[in-house]
């Protein structure tokens, strides 16, 4: 309980005077305007906004899958900027998981090769009990000797989901990660993303368009034209909606 607890008080990734610009000169494009960002610990936070508004520009930051302009990033006690190709590949690797919209499961490998790829990839063992844990949270007990061709959508999610925490990361970022499921998929996974702050202490960050998804998260924030208008605590769908109602985002499926 008391690694628990201090996960939850600690920064698990955060961004100072951050900027992200494509191109250069007349033709750059600006993504991020001097963002300063704090991920808490042991919490779920949601990012949202308008398209093109940079939320997936923040989220690949903060995740070490793009480099900043100009500012600085942290993924825990390490600073990002700077570092070298191997150190960023191994700190994406140790400290940072993943769960992308599009599952990216390899197809020849089951549910368990799956999950335990990015510890064989580092030639580290899965710690037993902690695998099991992982599986029996997500429902995937009686799938592992299954690949993806053989799961539902929903499932090869879930298989995404204990990938990405059987390494147990400082943070998980997650792009979408229900967009391309259906209602009753998407809830289980989100359930999922919910109980792993709540019951493991786990770190989330999930960019999403929808304001169903981000109310299971403890904290929304907002971002327009590359910066961070607004942040909302204890969100309900009605609350996010009506938010970005007033960045004049249009909303499909909400509420």
């Amino acid at each position: 309980m008391e690694s628990q607890l201090e996960s939850r008080t600690a920064v698990a990734a955060r961004a100072q005077g951050v900027w992200k610009v494509y191109g250069s000169g007349e033709s750059g494009v600006v993504a991020l305007r001097d963002v300063d960002i704090e991920i808490s610990g042991g919490r779920f936070t949601a990012i949202m906004g308008p398209s093109g508004s940079g939320k997936s520009t923040l989220m690949h930051c903060l995740a070490a899958l793009d480099e900043v302009t100009r500012g600085t990033v942290w993924v825990g006690e390490t600073k990002v900027t700077g570092l070298s190709d191997g150190r960023l590949t191994r700190l994406r690797r140790d400290s940072v998981g993943f769960v992308f919209q599009q599952f990216n499961l390899l197809p020849t490998l089951t549910a368990q090769e799956n999950i335990l790829l990015p510890l064989s990839i580092a030639g580290r063992k899965p710690e037993p009990a902690w695998f099991q844990t992982v599986v029996k949270a997500v429902g995937l007990e009686d799938r592992l000797g299954h690949r993806p061709a053989q799961l539902s959508g929903g499932q090869q999610q879930r298989v995404a989901c204990a990938r990405a925490l059987v390494a147990r990361p400082e943070v998980v970022f997650a792009d979408e990660p229900t967009g391309n499921l259906d209602s009753r998929s998407g809830a289980e996974v989100l359930a999922f993303l919910r109980s792993s702050v709540d019951v493991y202490g786990q770190t989330i960050v999930m960019v999403t368009h929808d304001p169903n998804a981000a109310a299971h998260a403890d904290r929304v924030v907002f971002l327009s034209d590359g910066q961070i208008v607004r942040e909302i605590f204890e969100p309900t769908p009605e609350r996010i909606l009506d938010q970005l109602k007033r960045l004049g985002t249009e909303v499909e499926g909400a509420v």
